[in-house]
């Protein structure tokens, strides 16, 4: 068989063509995403081992199809697949694209549907390549998460020793440590991405091997008997078929579980990225309790103003995140009898949101948050406030007896008094 040469352009056929005239419209081509190149490629590889295996391809065709799948995996030709990644009709676009550039590049007379989609339907590839590209994009998003951990609680430890006030309603409250903020969001952080590891864990469970609707119509019991070996073989993962393989055609509800995850996590980061803004705010007029990095002009009018960019950036991503997750949720329940046709939509909105989320948190990690400056004069001034005066007082001469005063004679007043003419035995 003669492989592809690089003067045939392009490398996809008619179907992919088709998809480009009748169903694009979004802008986003499925080449802007190599992670889940990377994983289709392996299943398509799997699915030819596994069809040798069983006697269902020759094993020439199937070495042709696996070294095909080699090429696209290593990204030299993503740029083959044009099509858009929401263009509906459950992803039968994608699922050409692939097999027809998968087969110019196998060569010889491989064909696209009889040998690169032998026993597989577009439904059961999609599934599981999502899938797999989901678990890349979170593997490397833990990763970063494990960074700001480490960050968070290397900047608590710092700060611990300076007393600041809290704010409760935006009210003065009582005295704390200027670390307690980051050691609370590191907390936060750190159980979101145990959860997310617990929700991550489901995508193992995948259907390759039971067709469109789950009951493995079209795929021969040989066939099924050597997917799941093959496809760890060539992932290196411990995948299983989920317990209910029309379920699985039916309900992409571990999608949503994850969706929901990284939807928190960014809204975690979101409140943190507020708080900052808030506490850095002046340099006059605001709290000025830290400064953040100057990383480049905040205004073309006001001369040397730095704007707190990086954690708008963050708030920005995660009501971009919380709107594509209304999204997947509401798809969950689009499906109709036998099959949700959204998978792919909820699958790539996903993707595109763990690629802005770790995106995000690396540059607002690196460039804003590793550099935080505590104005330590300022936050003792704030702790010496008279709220957390008075919240201490409060154990001496209890609630009712410095609300009543405090009602009648007024905060300032009762803090300097107390202050000179400590009662002897309590107000109570």
């Amino acid at each position: 068989m003669q492989p592809w040469s690089e003067a045939q352009e392009p490398l996809y056929g008619e179907q992919t063509r088709l998809t480009l005239e009748n169903m694009t419209f979004s802008g986003v081509p499925l080449s802007r995403y190599p992670a889940y190149l990377r994983a289709a490629a392996q299943v398509k590889a799997a699915c030819a081992r596994a069809n040798a295996r069983a006697g269902l391809l020759p094993p020439e065709k199937a070495e042709a199809i696996e070294a095909a799948c080699r090429q696209v995996g290593s990204g030299r030709y993503d740029n083959q697949f044009p099509v858009d990644v929401y263009h509906g009709g459950g992803g039968i676009g994608i699922n050409m694209n692939l097999n027809e550039v998968i087969a110019t590049l196998a060569g010889g007379d491989v064909h696209p549907v009889n040998d690169v989609n032998c026993s597989q339907s577009t439904s059961d590839v999609c599934h599981t390549s999502l899938r797999l590209a989901l678990l890349e994009g979170l593997e490397t998003l833990d990763e970063e998460i494990r960074l700001w951990v480490e960050q968070l609680e290397e900047l608590a430890r710092r700060f611990d020793p300076v007393p600041t006030i809290a704010r409760t309603c935006w009210q003065d409250g009582m005295q704390i440590s200027a670390g307690a903020l980051f050691s609370a969001t590191a907390s936060a952080i750190a159980r979101q991405r145990k959860e997310l590891r617990r929700w991550r864990e489901t995508l193992h469970e995948i259907n390759l091997g039971w067709t469109v609707i789950g009951d493995g119509t079209g795929a021969p019991k040989a066939y099924r008997e050597q997917i799941l070996p093959a496809l760890r073989a060539v992932t290196g993962r411990t995948l299983t078929w989920q317990e209910n393989l029309l379920d699985a055609a039916e309900y992409p509800d571990d999608v949503a579980a994850v969706s929901a995850a990284v939807t928190r996590l960014s809204q975690i980061l979101a409140k943190f990225s507020r708080d900052l803004r808030l506490l850095s705010s002046g340099p006059d007029t605001g709290l000025m309790e830290m400064q953040l990095p100057a990383v480049q002009a905040g205004s073309s009018f006001f001369p040397g103003k730095v704007n707190p960019v990086l954690p708008e950036m963050m708030i920005q991503c995660a009501m971009l995140i919380e709107g594509s997750d209304g999204v997947i949720q509401r798809a969950v329940g689009q499906g109709e009898v036998h099959i949700n046709l959204w998978e792919e939509l909820m699958g790539f909105l996903l993707l595109e949101s763990i690629d802005r989320l770790h995106a995000a948190m690396e540059r607002l990690r690196v460039r804003c948050v590793s550099g935080i400056v505590l104005n330590e004069d300022v936050c003792r001034k704030y702790a010496a406030a008279r709220i957390p005066q008075i919240v201490a007082y409060k154990e001496t001469y209890g609630y009712a007896y410095l609300s009543k005063r405090i009602k009648t004679e007024g905060l300032e007043a009762v803090t300097e008094d107390l202050q000179r003419n400590p009662l002897p035995h309590g107000g109570r």
